[in-house]
Parts: C-alpha cells; structure tokens; sequence
C-alpha cells in the first residue's frame, strides 16, 4: 500500500531535516527527538480492547460503483474502508476521489432517493448477514457443549431479542473496523519501517562499494610482479615513506599501517621486510635530524629571520613603522633581534629604501619594456588611436608589467610622437643611398647644403628625444607626488564620508550630489575610481554595523540552535531599526536568520569538537583503547601494585582492558555539564554519533621503542 498517505503525527510532534538531509522527528513538549514517524494513538494490535472505545461508528455510506464504504464515526472522524482489499484509511483514495466528490455534491442538494434506498438496503442486508452468522455460531456451541450441561433457555421477549442482536452485531460491526484499521495502520508502519531499513540498507552497500572502488582506483596491483630485490625494497620504502611511518616506532606497533597494501607482499620474506624497515627508519631518522640541524641554524640567525620578516610582510613604501610594530611586536621573528626597537626601527626604513629603489628599477624596467613592445607589435601609424592598437597587446607579459592604463597610453603618445617625426624624413639608407647618387649631379655647393640638412634634422631628432625623457622625467615626479598626498587624501576622504553617508542602502550616484556640496570633495587628490571603491567600503562597513545589530536580535530571541523562524517574534523584528534601515523585507529577514543560524550551527560544531579535544578524559581513555596489534607484548603492561592494596584487590591492573570498557555513556558523564554539550540537546543521537566518530578519530599513544617484554 505505498500509495497510501501516511497518517499524521501525533500532537506535539514536528518534522525536521538534520545536516545530512535525514527525517527527525522532535517532540516540544518532553524535548525527544527520533528517526522512526511516531504513529497517532491508534491500536497497533488487533485486539479489540486496545483502540477507540468511546468512538464508534455512525453511519456507514457505501461510495456507488467502488468496493469502498466511507464510515462516520461518534466524534465526527471519517474513514474509508474496503473490504475485498482488507484495508482502512483516513484520507480519500486516489481511485475514488470523484466519487466520494460526487456523493459530497448529491447529499448536499438532498441525496438521491434510489442511492438512499440503494445503501438502506445494503444496510439491511448487512444486518441480515450478521444475524444469520450469530445464529450460526450459538448452533454451534450449542452442538459443542458436552451433555449433561444445563442449556440456558431463551425467556426474553421477541423485540428484545432483537435489540440485543441489534446490540451485539453494532458491537461486532465496530470490533471489525476497529480490527481493520488498526491492522492496516500497523501494516503502514511495519512497510515504511521495512522500506527505510532496506533504503538504509542500500546506501551503505552503495557507500561500500564506492570506497573499495575508490580503493582499488587508487592502488591496482597486478598478481604478480617480477622485481629484482633493489627494486622491491624500493617500493617498499615508498610504502612506508607514504604512510608517513614513525621511525621511532618498532616494526610491531608500525605494521598495521601497512600491512593491508599490496605492496606490502613485493618483499617474499618478513625478514627481508623487516630489514627494508630497519633501512627506513635509519634513512628516515637521518633526514628528521638533518632537518631539525637546518632549523637550528636558521634559529641562530635571527638578522636573517628579522630582514625576511621585512621581505614577507612589507609590500608597500607607505607602510609605517608604528603600524608594522604593533601587528608583529609578539612575533619573535622581530623581537628576537636587536638591541631595542629604535635599532629594528633603523633596519626597517633602511629597507623601505631597498625596497623604493627596488620598485624604481622595475617600473623603468617595464617602461622600457613596453617600449620594446610597441615597437616590435604595434604597427603605430600618425593616425593609430590608442583603443585600436592595445588590442593586439594584451596576451604579452610585457603589456602587464606597466600597472596603470594611463601609464600606457602616456608611453604610446610619446612613443607615436617620436615614430612620427621620424617618419617625416627618409630612411638612413634611403639617404644614404640618395646622398651618393646627387653626388655625381650635383655640385659641391648642392653637397653642402644636403649635409647641412642632415645636421640639422640630427639635432631636431635629439631634441624630440630629450623631450620625450623630460616627459617622463616629469610624469614620474607627478607620480611621486601623488603617492606622497595620497594618504592625507585617503584619511580626509573617509572622514567626509562619516560625516555625509550614514544610510546603509545609500548609492553612488545618490551620495554624489551632497558629496559635491563639500569641498573635501571637490579638492580631493583621488581619481574617481578610488573615491568609489572607498565609498563601497564605507557602505559595507555601515551595513555590517547594522546586521550586527540585527544579529544581537535574533541572539536575544534564539536561546537555541532549534529555534525556527517561526518562533521569533517576527513582528518585533520586523519593525527594529537595524531591520527597517536595511529595508529587509520578511522573506529576506528569514533568510538572514537561517544564515545566521547556519553559521551559529557551524561555530557551535567547531566548539563540540574543540570540548572533546581538549578534554584529559576523553584524550585519555580514548587513545589507550586504541592500542591492538602485535605490539611488544600484545598488550599494555598494567601498573605495578602492592599485593592486597588499591582499588582493585592488588595485583596488576590491565589498563588496556579498562580503556575497552569506556563507551559513550563514560564519556557524556564527564562532559554532560558542559555548555558545548548541551547546545546539541534538541539532537541526541546525531550528538552519541559525534562523540563516536571523536573517539574513532582517535589515535594509539606513541610507545617508545626501547620497551621491552
């Protein structure tokens, strides 16, 4: 019957969907919460006793042209049942919604007199059909009894006779629906219980098949290898490099973490496997040492570490001293060299130096550069514009290297201004070429004056060139007083916006006619692109203000991480200044809190695990019960304890066993106070999984190698 609807849940019951997509259902009044649909309180027997003693039913309407007969009960419930199919349900089939609608509609204009007449005389004939079955049955316990017993003789009058017939077979009408209904809604369950299981079922073998193909993708053996012994003990070694083997570990306690590689049988013996491992862990041990040494060394450096401390962090030459001394005067990176801070202090402008020098060098290298590629790309013709020729340059590095777009415009006009004067005069060969043949026409007075010219157009050509220099001598020093104002501009513009922008849902170009009426706007160093980016700043950094208000709202009114939407005040909030400045309408104040919920989830998850972590019990316990194996002794060795002293009677104590005997119960008595722990109470079991998951996390302890049986 999967097409059947489930029934409704009982009162106090709600359906939630956990983290990874599960049904839970929760119960607000005694706080449980479970993964099977709680059933509404009817029988899941069939016993006729355990049902609804004080509901019966009324009248029973069988629906025309079905099988199906819709019941009323005392209390005003309806139901449909079908007694070929053996079934009860509270909702209206899908098979016979048109004809429970159309029998709605004919009852309502008064009924049909012959559908009357039709469903008096089923009623009849039922009737008539359960008297003939209790005659039956009393012929037959009448012939059953054995003789000698005294039958009990009928005294009563006809019509009481009748009226208790009329009684028992209500009563036996209302056992039989009652023993159908309830049989059919325990069917219901028992099928949706079975179909969660099997759908359960699946999953996992689909998740199981899924990791041992991801498995056997990773790492694909063939039976058999034909390896020489060097190049077996190779591959052994990368096992062992790969599992990330402690070297300070014997070969017993380390053998788990291989064991189940294939490439674990590339050796044939345990002893030349063994000897393999003894490599290992020489090799591996080495290298740690070595790697600690280089530490070591780097450590006793700290001029070294305190100069790439500068290289690493500082980017910028306005970067200030104050600003880098407050962010890294905990590191020891800086306070681990010099005498005091006016010495760090010294090294970090001396480096501010390197570092302007640095960045001159590579800007005239870039310039340069660039230059190089507008002469080798670009076909500059008098009469290129700039748009047309920047679109065959993008894909050279070189066109990168110059960082700002007017930079490379200015560079292109240059460029274009000198490729133009040149191009007025003819080639040097072309000249040259033209000089030798007038000089067999011309006269000597023609010669000089040719030569006079070309002086002439050598010095103009000079001219164009320290021109072009000038020009760039000029542009770099606009630039470097630029950067030196651009701060001050920088702080006066944020301050104007503090003073003139304070509504969060404030634009651009609404802003830009007040901004206009102040004349730290007008006289402001900064290109507009600047000013709007610090203007998107600022506006980000009011509405941040103010959902952070809004998030202090839900924080009063969400004490816990079940709270819906539904159980805010929506009202309230709706009308809060921090909602009405952001102009959030409902929808978009519900999505805000489930973000914020969500992330309060998150934060909330963080800190459950952070509870386990840090806990000695847990960290304890936990890791001890991991230890298996063949390790030294197959097991750890109990404590010593004088004979007939401590808690458990003397002798030794195996702490191995006791770790085997914590379980989650152990481990929530001792962290069951805790406010991390009972932030998770609305979901205990995904709570238990944690917990399980935690501890399976876990590790075994290291053990060191010299212990011995």
């Amino acid at each position: 019957m999967s097409g059947i609807p489930l029934p409704p849940l009982p009162p106090n019951w709600t359906e939630h969907i956990g983290p990874g997509g599960t049904k839970y259902y929760y119960n607000a009044l005694n706080q449980e919460s479970t993964y099977i649909r709680p059933l509404p309180a009817f029988p899941v027997t069939p016993a006729p006793q355990v049902g609804l003693p004080k509901d019966k039913p009324l009248t029973k309407t069988p629906i025309p042209g079905t099988d199906w007969i819709r019941v009323k009960t005392t209390q005003g419930k309806t139901f449909y049942t079908n007694k070929a199919k053996k079934a009860s349900v509270w909702t209206v089939p899908e098979e016979i919604k048109d004809a429970v609608a159309a029998l709605d509609a004919g009852e309502a204009q008064g009924g049909n007199s012959a559908q009357k007449r039709g469903a008096t005389d089923e009623q009849k004939r039922e009737i008539k059909r359960l008297k003939a079955e209790v005659q039956d049955a009393t012929k037959r316990k009448a012939v059953d009894e054995p003789v000698g017993e005294l039958l009990v003789t009928k005294k009563a009058k006809v019509d009481e006779e009748d009226e208790e017939e009329e009684d028992s077979e209500s009563e036996e009408e209302e056992e039989e629906w009652q023993r159908e209904a309830a049989a059919q809604l325990a069917k219901e369950a028992e099928e949706e219980q079975k179909r969660r299981e099997e759908e359960e079922r699946q999953a996992k073998w689909a998740a199981e098949a899924e990791a041992r193909k991801a498995k056997e993708a990773q790492l694909r053996m063939p039976e058999h290898v034909d390896l020489s012994m060097e190049e077996a003990k190779a591959l052994f070694k990368t096992l062992l490099r790969e599992k990330d083997v402690n070297p300070l570990h014997p070969w017993d306690l380390s053998l788990p973490l291989f064991v189940n590689d294939p490439r674990y049988v590339l050796l044939s013996s345990v002893s030349a496997r063994k000897d393999a491992f003894d490599e290992y862990c020489r090799e591996r041990a080495r290298e740690l040492r070595q790697s600690q040494v280089k530490k070591e060394k780097i450590a006793a450096n700290p001029k070294e570490e305190f100069d790439r401390l500068l290289r690493d962090e500082v980017k910028s030459t306005r970067t200030s001293w104050t600003d880098f001394r407050r962010t890294w005067k905990k590191d020891r990176r800086f306070y681990g060299w010099g005498r005091d801070d006016r010495e760090r202090e010294k090294r970090f402008r001396d480096y501010l130096k390197e570092l302007g020098e640095a960045k001159r060098k590579a800007a005239q290298k870039a310039e340069a550069d660039f230059i190089a590629l507008l002469r080798e790309k670009a076909n500059v013709q008098p009469d290129s514009a700039w748009k047309d020729i920047k679109r065959n340059l993008y894909d050279d590095p070189r066109y990168d290297t110059v960082g700002s777009s007017s930079l490379r415009e200015e560079l292109f006009n240059t460029f274009k201004k000198s490729r133009t004067a040149a191009a007025a005069e003819p080639g040097e060969y072309e000249k040259e070429e033209e000089d030798v043949q007038m000089e067999e026409a011309v006269d000597e007075e023609e010669l000089a004056r040719r030569k006079k010219d070309k002086k002439e157009r050598a010095v103009r050509e000079r001219e164009e060139k320290v021109r072009a220099d000038r020009q760039r001598t000029e542009a770099n020093i606009a630039r470097s007083r630029q950067g030196l104002t651009q701060e001050k501009g920088e702080t006066q513009f944020k301050v104007l916006l503090v003073d003139a922008i304070r509504d969060p849902q404030a634009t651009w170009e609404s802003s830009l006619l007040e901004l206009q009426k102040d004349p730290r706007f007008t006289a402001s160093p900064l290109p507009p692109n600047q000013q709007l980016h610090l203007f998107h700043a600022h506006m980000k950094h009011l509405r941040d203000r103010h959902y952070g208000s809004m998030h202090a709202l839900f924080a009063a009114h969400a004490p816990s991480l079940a709270t819906t939407f539904a159980d805010l005040p929506v009202s309230m909030l709706a009308a809060a200044p921090p909602v009405t400045k952001l102009g959030l309408s409902l929808d978009a104040l519900q999505d805000e809190f489930e973000k914020w919920q969500r992330e309060r989830t998150n934060a909330a998850r963080a800190a459950f695990d952070e509870m386990m972590g840090e806990n000695a019990f847990v960290e304890f316990w936990g890791r001890l019960g991991k230890i298996g194996g063949e390790s030294v002794n197959g097991y750890v060795k109990a404590d010593d304890m004088p004979e007939g002293e401590g808690e458990f009677g003397g002798g030794t104590v195996d702490m191995k066993s006791l770790a085997k005997n914590v379980d989650v119960q152990e481990i929530v008595r001792v962290i069951k106070n805790d406010k991390r722990y009972l932030d998770f109470d609305h979901v205990p079991e995904q709570r238990d999984k944690w917990i399980r998951d935690y501890l399976s996390s876990l590790s075994a302890p290291q053990l060191s190698v010299h212990l011995q049986k």
